[in-house]
């Protein structure tokens, strides 16, 4: 399948690269069906890029990567959807965003992806982590 995208131009995939969210992401419950991409310059990003609206890519990381003690308890039944019997069969990406104060993860919803299934759901964590949690060295300077 061909698809165009504001921020990659044209793409082609395979239905088999298409990760579904049956219940979308927070805010975007119309955007089902998702393409996780590389990010060309930056091995710890990738991008999700929506296959119902064009304009919306959103970057994402492996939490761990950044906060390498993050855990996240979800209740069987918010992942149960997915179909996963093991929890080491999930992957857990967290959005990235790009505030004033430089870039911040959100590690209070991440996305849990049973990728074998191809199958993603947003869930909201038990846990106390942030909306935004800041990475360190992302400030922007401000000019004197």
């Amino acid at each position: 399948m061909n698809i165009s995208t504001t921020r990659f131009g044209s793409l082609t995939l395979e239905e088999a690269d298409v990760l579904t969210f049956v219940d979308g992401l927070i805010g975007m419950e119309d955007c089902r069906r998702w393409v996780l991409l590389a990010d060309a310059k930056n091995s710890a990003l990738a991008w999700l890029q929506s296959l119902e609206r064009p304009e919306v890519a959103l970057g994402v990381v492996s939490p761990r990567r950044f906060v390498p003690k993050y855990q996240v308890r979800v209740s069987r039944r918010e992942i149960q959807p997915l179909g996963l019997q093991d929890p080491h069969e999930a992957q857990i990406l967290a959005i990235v965003s790009h505030g004033s104060d430089g870039l911040s993860l959100n590690l209070k919803a991440p996305l849990v992806i049973h990728l074998r299934e191809r199958l993603g759901r947003q869930i909201v964590a038990r846990d106390d982590h942030a909306v935004q949690h800041g990475l360190p060295g992302t400030a922007r300077r401000k000019s004197a």
